[in-house]
């Protein structure tokens, strides 16, 4: 007799007996588990004898279901392509059996070959984590039928109550020896001692079987939490049950270093479940932008399992969505990239490869300023373009064929939904809990719409051509021309292009309504969604810190009319400055922000500069906690090839040589500036560190160059400041008299209209 039930699908994988199991949350709040046979079949192109050779080969191994001669079709290729299909009876055994195939057969082209189970599982039966589903089971446990009733792109999907274990050490465990694990489970914490291990590992054991945790979340999980977990319960020979199915261990994936657009990544070891998840919140790639919510939601869309999709670049998250949009239109994936960049002279290459449209800003401040949007540019013009590589590609923006390629077929539904998520936002009120979850889940999908573009590019992409990425470019230097035309021709003064945003002002236009008009033509001239980011009580672009006559694109701040910040390019926004640099640079900032315009910055900027004044005084009297003085930054080599060592290098060769820790090329190295021939100390072996060996002049410097990005616009410079913040008490008494005339001239520049090139007020009566 079959049963029925309805219930989420929390976790799918490949099982040697089983074919998959899957866990789902049913209706009830039970965890049930299935199986479900789950045949693979992968194709191969090429000579007819080395297809004969591998049909002789297959025939003869345990598991091969059947053996075909099929055409299908190859995106690449105008004419459909023969293929012999394999047909094996397991996951796992498919995926050894593959390698062994590609091994002795390495001259054929094989497709379908090295697709995850959730994907292809996605395209057979419609399932992605969270999917309810309706199931038929037999008494086995094993599906009879399967069937969704709900879609990747809901707007408001509905999730079961999840359970929720997180567990975390007392301390980083790479600075200190943490002495017991915290672990929080809804409303109720408990402290277990790291020192009684048998007491330990039985009392998780029975947290775990009480709460029977959905997501275990942890800080350090991969490289402390579950290592030491797993090597006490070894100690004390007691199994440690972290998985939900009791017949599996713990599965490590291997550390990996990979080059990526422009930088070195690395993905540290990682601890996976069954039946359950686990994240560690540290090596969750996106997690800082969006948290559990974005992680569900970019595991909804991409079908990716949800472990993964919390530690994959969105990148991936692309890769997986088109790999199961070819699946889905019976198109075969490429086992690796088969097609190469077209011949190109060079004034072909002058043309074609140009990035997207730069107007360089006019350095200063501006008062009254309205910043444009396009919605998900790229994206857009993608879909809108029809731009894919095997499809024939556009001049602009007007599509050269009809029928959707693989790229816009994937991304379509993708960027409606965040057009849609986004209205609802705007709808909701900001303290609302749904518009919490929305943002994160906009965030998700913003990422994987922002990484697109580059992967059409990538060499390594399945559905990649650097044509199709240069047809991309193309059209958004057409559309970004198209809006400034209309904008100028309106009447407004462009102030700053910036691929997919326009800076804008116009006598009068002082609020959202002033800038309808122009937004509504820009979107019709363009066929592409704009909205207003919003409108500057004023804001600053900045040059060069090398040369002050040349203006630097994406180096600005500013404030909204309703006091929010923004800001870009400077130290508060780059992850290796230090905790306090970018403390004191965002109260410089926020205090200018009160101003609610430019008439009233002259009294600010005093009260800003005295913040700068208050935490050089800080530093000096040893006020500024260590650990805020700790800089971040990345290893992008081995270390013996280092020709002249960063300080990071120098500090990442000390920590090796003191402990015998090697940090990876793509892994951060932590330091701090510290007087003698070093002059750097890491901060994984500085516990001890005197505070007076501390190289504060390299702090003040740091500080000094952070308040001057704020205080350029006024008229102070970075040298000034240095100057400032090396002298002797009473010298910077009298030079913060001097600062003053600068505001008193920065007022009289004000209040007379007039322009000089240290200050850079333009319009600032509105």
């Amino acid at each position: 007799m079959n049963n029925i039930f309805r219930g989420w699908l929390l976790d799918l994988y490949e099982d040697a007996n089983d074919g998959v199991r899957l866990w789902f949350i049913s209706e009830d709040g039970e965890r049930v588990c299935v199986r479900q046979p789950m045949p693979i079949t992968f194709y191969a192109a090429g000579e007819a004898e080395q297809l004969r050779a591998l049909w002789k080969m297959l025939r003869k191994q345990a598991g091969v279901l059947s053996l075909s001669r099929e055409i299908k079709r190859d995106v690449f290729l105008i004419d459909p392509l023969p293929v012999l299909q394999a047909t094996i009876d397991n996951p796992l055994r498919q995926t050894r059996l593959f390698r062994e195939v590609q091994r002795l057969f390495p001259h054929l082209t094989y497709y379908d070959s090295d697709i995850s189970a959730t994907t292809r599982h996605s395209a057979q039966f419609g399932t992605f984590p969270m999917a309810f589903c309706e199931l038929e089971i037999d008494e086995s446990s094993t599906i009879q039928t399967i069937r969704v009733l709900n879609s990747r792109w809901d707007l408001a999907p509905v999730h079961p109550v999840f359970r929720i274990l997180t567990i975390e050490p007392d301390c980083d465990p790479g600075r200190g020896s943490p002495k017991t694990l915290r672990l929080r489970h809804q409303q109720r914490q408990k402290s277990l001692p790291l020192d009684r291990p048998e007491d330990l590992i039985m009392r998780l054991n029975e947290l775990l079987e009480q709460i029977d945790p959905d997501f275990i979340l942890t800080q350090w999980g991969d490289n402390w939490v579950i290592p030491t977990l797993l090597k006490l319960a070894k100690q004390v020979g007691v199994n440690l049950h972290l998985n939900r199915d009791v017949q599996r261990e713990v599965h490590w994936q291997k550390e990996l270093t990979y080059f990526s657009y422009g930088q070195i990544v690395y993905r540290a070891e990682e601890a996976h479940l069954f039946g359950r998840c686990h994240i560690d919140q540290h090596n969750a790639m996106m997690w800082r932008d969006y948290g559990l919510d974005g992680v569900l939601e970019s595991a909804r869309v991409t079908a990716q399992s949800i472990e993964r999709a919390a530690r994959v670049s969105p990148g991936s998250g692309i890769s997986a969505m088109q790999m199961l949009t070819a699946l889905e239109n019976q198109i075969l994936v490429p086992w690796h990239k088969q097609q190469v960049e077209e011949f190109k002279t060079g004034v072909d290459l002058i043309q074609r490869d140009r990035g997207g449209l730069i107007y360089q800003p006019i350095v200063g401040l501006h008062a009254n300023v309205g910043q444009i949007d396009f919605v998900s540019m790229y994206p857009a013009i993608i879909i809108k373009g029809n731009i894919s590589p095997e499809v024939p590609l556009p001049n602009g923006i007007a599509p050269a064929s009809e029928e959707l390629g693989v790229v816009p077929l994937t991304l379509k539904p993708l960027y409606e939904k965040r057009v849609a998520l986004k209205l609802n936002q705007a709808q909701n009120a900001k303290e609302n809990p749904l518009s919490k979850r929305d943002k994160a889940r906009s965030s998700a999908l913003k990422w994987l719409l922002v990484v697109c573009f580059g992967f059409l590019g990538y060499k390594n992409a399945r559905f990649g051509r650097i044509e199709a990425h240069e047809a991309v470019t193309n059209g958004g230097r057409e559309v970004l021309l198209r809006a400034k035309e209309t904008a100028e021709a309106m009447g407004f003064e462009v102030l700053h292009l910036y691929v997919d945003a326009l800076w804008l002002k116009k006598s009068g236009a002082t609020n959202k309504k002033d800038f309808q008009e122009v937004l509504d033509e820009i979107s019709r001239q363009t066929g592409l969604g704009v909205s207003l980011d919003g409108v500057y009580r004023w804001v600053a672009f900045l040059p060069s810190r090398l040369d002050s006559r040349v203006p630097v694109a994406n180096r600005y701040f500013g404030v909204f009319q309703d006091g929010s910040l923004k800001v870009r390019g400077i130290e508060a926004r780059r992850r290796d400055t230090p905790a306090w640099v970018v403390e004191t640079q965002t109260k410089m900032l926020n205090t200018l922000s009160e101003a609610m315009d430019v008439d009233a910055l002259p009294e600010k900027i005093s009260a800003a500069f005295e913040v700068f004044r208050r935490a050089l005084k800080n530093l000096r009297e040893g006020r500024v906690p260590i650990e805020k003085l700790v800089i971040t930054s990345l290893i992008t080599r081995e270390l013996e090839s280092y020709r002249a060592p960063t300080p990071a290098a120098r500090a990442a060769m000390q920590m090796f040589q003191q402990t015998g820790k090697r940090v990876r090329p793509g892994q951060k190295m932590r330091f701090l500036y510290t007087r003698g021939e070093q002059g750097v100390s890491p901060w994984e072996v500085t516990e001890l560190l005197d505070p007076a060996r501390l190289d504060k002049k390299k702090y003040i410097e740091l500080l000094a160059r952070a308040a001057s990005s704020v205080l350029y616009p006024f008229g102070i410079g970075n040298n000034e400041l240095k100057q400032w913040g090396h002298s002797a008490t009473i010298e910077l008494s009298l030079n913060y008299e001097r600062q003053g005339n600068h505001v008193r001239s920065f007022r009289d520049h004000v209040r007379t209209g007039r322009v000089e090139s240290h200050v850079g007020i333009r319009g600032s009566s509105g």
